[in-house]
């Protein structure tokens, strides 16, 4: 805490041990080894570790320096919960003999990485399916344990961890996405933030805001009022990797607000109101440009630099933003130590423009193309 209580100050051993000191006679010995001074000694401990108890008390007892389940105590008293962790969905493609059935519960898995020490996700499918005349079909999957670390490329779900018969391969042609980890302190403390002190009420705008917010998974929301005329709202939705929330999250959200989507108020949203609920439309990002490198650098690992920086560029314009600037981009480049230089940069095949995002959308990177 910035500040402490004045009887909270200067409470350490030593000075304690010397206020101590101070109150015996001067006739008596309180030197180092006597008998006073080891008599009070532990005395003088034990206060200077209370007076810690008691700061640390405090800033348990205030919301911007808690921390964990106390965090999670002071939220709840103004309704603000701590969002539970998702599991990561996507589609599970399969191969074999012609009419031979995946059952549901069964479970895929990527390979796990001996040299990084990366586990294996494993992921189970959600209903069953039969392989056609070519010997393929496809199905949804989710992540058995919950979390953004579920999240993974296109390809990598290789292993049948439970074998079937007639099964011979499976894959996911698209990445897995979703998946999102248990609520951070930081994340639950700018929603209690937003909830104290930007009251939403009687449906208003603030009050969808808050609402959404407070579904699992959910890592943005937009609201549109009037979205198709008086009495509705769009409610926009992104995940925690800030791209568009699956169906599974924006069913969850259409759920909470407005289940019916009649009017009727069954959810939180009030009488009257049609709340429609769905996720961002992802604009790809593509990139191109012609580089300068220091000897020895790899455009493999700067094409992968390139990506990771502009990913998180784009992140933080999710929502907030509504355009992807080009001298960003241009100086995401520069910041790049392996890059000294770069020509014919272009974002979505332009030059020197900026890219406009529109009303329930989201940039996302889509490719990047680098030579030299």
């Amino acid at each position: 805490m910035s500040e402490l209580p004045i009887f909270l100050e200067e409470q350490t051993e030593e000075l304690i041990m010397q206020r101590m000191l101070n109150r015996v006679p001067a006739d008596i010995d309180k030197a180092e080894g006597s008998f006073i001074w080891d008599s009070q000694a532990p005395a003088a401990f034990m206060l200077s570790e209370a007076a810690t108890w008691a700061q640390q008390v405090l800033e348990r007892g205030f919301a911007s320096t808690t921390f964990g389940a106390y965090l999670d105590l002071r939220t709840a008293e103004h309704g603000v919960v701590r969002r539970a962790a998702v599991a990561a969905t996507g589609q599970a493609a399969f191969r074999g003999t012609p009419g031979k059935t995946v059952p549901a519960g069964s479970i895929v898995a990527t390979p796990a990485d001996e040299v990084t020490g990366e586990a294996s996700m494993e992921y189970e499918t959600l209903s069953s399916v039969t392989l056609d005349d070519n010997g393929e079909g496809s199905i949804a999957i989710r992540a058995v344990i919950p979390g953004k670390n579920g999240n993974v490329p296109a390809g990598v779900v290789t292993i049948m961890s439970t074998p079937i018969s007639g099964i011979s391969a499976v894959t996911n042609e698209h990445e897995i996405l979703g998946g999102a980890d248990i609520e951070s302190d930081e994340s639950l403390l700018e929603r209690y933030y937003l909830q104290v002190r930007n009251q939403g009420t009687s449906g208003n705008k603030a009050q969808y805001l808050k609402w959404g917010g407070e579904v699992a998974g959910v890592g943005g929301v937009q609201v549109i009022p009037l979205w198709s005329g008086p009495g509705t709202v769009g409610i926009y939705l992104l995940d925690t990797e800030k791209r568009a929330a699956s169906s599974e999250i924006v069913q969850a959200v259409q759920q909470y607000i407005d289940p019916t989507k009649d009017g009727q108020g069954e959810g939180m949203a009030p009488a009257g109101a049609v709340v429609s609920v769905m996720p961002a439309q992802e604009v790809p990002v593509n990139i191109s440009v012609k580089l300068t490198l220091a000897s020895g650098a790899s455009l493999a690992d700067v094409q992968n630099l390139i990506s990771t920086g502009v990913k998180g560029y784009l992140k933080q314009l999710a929502f907030e933003d509504p355009l992807v600037r080009y001298t960003r981009i241009a100086a995401i480049l520069l910041d790049i130590p392996p890059i000294i230089d770069y020509s014919e940069l272009t974002v979505n095949s332009n030059q020197d423009t900026n890219l406009e995002i529109g009303t329930g959308q989201v940039a996302v990177l889509g490719t990047v193309s680098v030579n030299e």
